[in-house]
């Protein structure tokens, strides 16, 4: 739940639960969530602020991906009610910062282990290529760490023409990390696999018996300070870097 003024609560879980049913995997596509958000707020904008509501919601509405930080809130708030279970292996935090990936687990409390950051693979706008690239960077991947984004691809089959790929690869992206994950979100359902629950609760031992690194959909951000995204794509955390050394702190 959000507390939004003269709105009262509104239900985030349950709005995100319906855009997965109308295409959005919440983390690269947000176009049914942003509409469905705005569509929860416009009443109350109108009331508050008649002078000022259009243009509030022209600028809403102009950004397909308006709701993706309610949507990283809402994730938070998740995984964070998972932190504290001794000896837990359960991936809890994933982020990056253009540098390093890291991951939490919640067993070892705040401690960070990190990895090289990869370069995505996806599309790239108009002249940029891998060259381009910066490696990868931000924190929305808390969004895959509750079971959306990657983990939700075969909800949002559109979105391969946003990160690339067929649409195949989204369902194969999703069912894949049903082998690294602890557990199937009970609100969050695909359609396509017959409402099966998205996978959520990575475990880091799955991660290192099955070889599988979680599938991030991520934007890609210019080497060059001030060029802004040079396109759209998926990435994955280092191999060697984060998930070796987190499985032999959890071993130990």
């Amino acid at each position: 739940m959000t507390r939004c003024g003269v709105t009262g609560p509104i239900d985030l879980r349950g709005l995100i639960a319906q855009a997965l049913q109308m295409g959005d995997e919440l983390h690269n596509r947000n176009r049914a969530a942003t509409s469905l958000f705005l569509r929860e707020l416009a009443p109350a904008l109108v009331e508050a602020a008649p002078a000022h509501a259009a243009q509030v919601l022209r600028f809403a509405g102009g950004n397909d991906h308006f709701f993706l930080n309610p949507a990283m809130a809402a994730a938070k708030v998740s995984t964070d009610a998972a932190r504290g279970v001794p000896g837990s292996s359960l991936v809890v935090a994933m982020a990056r910062n253009g540098t390093d990936f890291g991951v939490q687990l919640s067993g070892l409390g705040d401690r960070w282990f990190t990895g090289p950051a990869g370069v995505p693979d996806g599309l790239y706008l108009g002249a940029y290529g891998p060259a381009d690239a910066n490696p990868d960077i931000g924190d929305s991947t808390i969004t895959e760490t509750s079971g959306l984004g990657g983990f939700a691809m075969a909800a949002a089959p559109a979105i391969v023409k946003f990160v690339g790929g067929e649409v195949g690869d989204a369902i194969t992206a999703t069912r894949s990390m049903y082998e690294i994950t602890l557990a199937e979100h009970p609100a969050y359902q695909i359609p396509g696999l017959g409402f099966r629950g998205t996978p959520v609760g990575i475990d880091v031992a799955l991660v290192a018996r099955t070889g599988l690194l979680p599938v991030v959909n991520t934007g890609i951000a210019g080497r060059v300070a001030g060029t802004g995204p040079g396109g759209r794509g998926t990435g994955e955390p280092a191999r060697r870097g984060v998930h070796c050394r987190v499985e032999r702190a959890r071993i130990r």
